[in-house]
């Protein structure tokens, strides 16, 4: 008997050692362990938020003027933190802290708005993350080709013919992301999302260090409070498509909410996941806005009103030229993550709509082990290869046709920016709180709902008529 006892408290004492390994393991929704921490999410976040949008701001203040240009980034960046704290809270549903998780963007509309509007935020959003992964090949073809021409120079002189054609260098990306895309989610980027927000740092600092050279060598541009002049740069017209495409860069440079419940996805807990990631949030939208500041003021001080669309570029390729490389080279590792950080979230979007689609097609779920030791493991699945290999090539395809930075970024901030940014979070927030309609609270929320859309509108409108602008002049695989 006493024997029969001790088997079973042996028995017990083993299925509870199994139990609580498998604890240690899951969450409590039964996925791996989260285990990011608020600095990982500030590195997505910088990764996401810093980006090439931050190589633009010399002109955007260049088109608006020492008032409303530090004044709209200001602006920019107050909304973006308020909306994204509100946001946080929706990632557990209906109680920001015990409620269900939502994984994605979409999953926390359906959970406190309802059905009816998932498909415009699904349309918003993956819009806005293929566009984005567009744009930031886009970028990182042309830090690459200054990266040749700056050498060409050096060894050939100033005079020499040293054109490079931007289609090779996107079809390089394009081939580096076929393989990173490989990797099979969210949780395995943080490594990569570290590496890219120091990149994004340190170009920035060599930016902002050599905006400060020429200020200081007084070898300046002119500048004005309100931007370019009408009758001297541009026309009246120009003027204001201009500026509202400046509206759109701007808007570009802070956008990252459509991230930010994936993001939060990777966190662990406790402590709340929403406490944690307003934390990130804030460490996150304040330091980008510290360097959009200093970019982009230091920029139009040293340029004025002639600043570039890419500010690294209107150094010219000449000397420093190892510092304009090391620039350079920043950005283009930089951008490797950030079009990972961007397109995971539709990778998992699409793979797991397929996978309920058809639960039954081993094409789509079987995993090959490749890589089986303790510390590195990696499976291929045929459909993730094949399906993640076509999106890479058509988003280099369509930034070898549409090779406009400036154009490209600004429709791509202003499309994003209201619906995702400010619509979504504000009624998610007056859905939760149940705030009474025509009260107080929900008046001032709608105002501020109002006049971003009408913002986003303007940013739209301009951007769309630069890029028509430029098209109309451009010759597609012509280079």
């Amino acid at each position: 008997m006493g024997e029969d006892r001790r088997m079973m408290v042996e028995k017990e004492s083993a299925a509870l050692d199994v139990e609580v390994s498998r604890n240690e393991e899951f969450d409590d929704d039964g996925r791996p362990r989260r285990t990011g921490t608020v600095w990982t999410a500030s590195a997505h976040i910088v990764t996401a938020v810093i980006g090439s949008g931050v190589l633009s701001l010399a002109w955007s203040m260049s088109q608006l003027g020492w008032i409303a240009g530090p004044v709209t980034l200001f602006l920019f960046s107050i909304i973006t933190f308020f909306t994204s704290s509100l946001l946080t809270n929706c990632y557990r549903a209906p109680h920001p802290v015990t409620g269900k998780r939502n994984y994605t963007y979409m999953e926390a509309v359906r959970s406190n708005l309802g059905a009816t509007q998932v498909w415009l935020c699904g349309i918003c959003q993956y819009v806005n993350l293929i566009g984005t992964a567009i744009g930031y090949t886009i970028t990182a073809s042309i830090s690459a080709a200054a990266i040749s021409k700056a050498s060409c120079f050096h060894k050939k002189g100033h005079e020499a013919d040293c054109s490079v054609a931007d289609t090779f260098y996107m079809v390089g990306f394009g081939v580096i992301q076929i393989f990173l895309s490989q990797l099979p989610n969210f949780h395995e980027l943080w490594w990569l999302s570290i590496l890219a927000a120091v990149m994004s740092l340190t170009y920035s600092f060599i930016a902002i260090g050599l905006s400060m050279a020429k200020i200081i060598s007084g070898n300046t541009g002119k500048t004005s409070i309100t931007g370019v002049e009408v009758g001297v740069d541009v026309d009246s017209a120009q003027k204001v498509w201009k500026a509202c495409q400046a509206l759109g860069d701007i808007a570009f440079a802070y956008s990252y909410s459509m991230l930010l419940i994936e993001i939060q996805d990777t966190l662990k807990s406790p402590p709340a996941e929403n406490k944690v990631m307003k934390k990130a949030s804030f460490i996150g939208v304040s330091t980008t806005t510290t360097f959009y500041f200093l970019c982009g003021c230091l920029g139009y001080a040293a340029f004025g009103n002639k600043a570039p669309g890419n500010i690294l570029t209107g150094f010219g390729f000449y000397e420093p030229f190892w510092l304009i490389d090391l620039a350079n080279i920043c950005v283009i590792i930089h951008l490797v993550g950030a079009f990972q950080v961007y397109s995971q979230p539709l990778f998992a979007a699409f793979e797991t709509w397929t996978a309920r689609k058809y639960p039954d097609v081993k094409f789509l779920t079987h995993e090959i082990p490749l890589i089986t030791s303790k510390r590195l493991k990696f499976k291929l699945n045929m459909f993730r290869l094949v399906w993640r290999t076509i999106f890479v090539v058509l988003c280099t395809v369509l930034a070898i046709v549409f090779p406009f930075f400036n154009d490209v970024v600004g429709f791509i901030g202003a499309v994003g920016f209201w619906p995702l940014t400010v619509y979504f979070p504000i009624e998610m927030y007056i859905q939760q709180k149940k705030i009474r309609k025509y009260s107080g609270k929900w008046i001032s929320m709608q105002l501020l709902s109002i006049v971003c859309l009408l913002v986003t509108l303007a940013a739209t409108i301009g951007s769309v008529e630069g890029v028509w602008d430029s098209l109309r002049s451009y010759k597609p695989f012509s280079e």
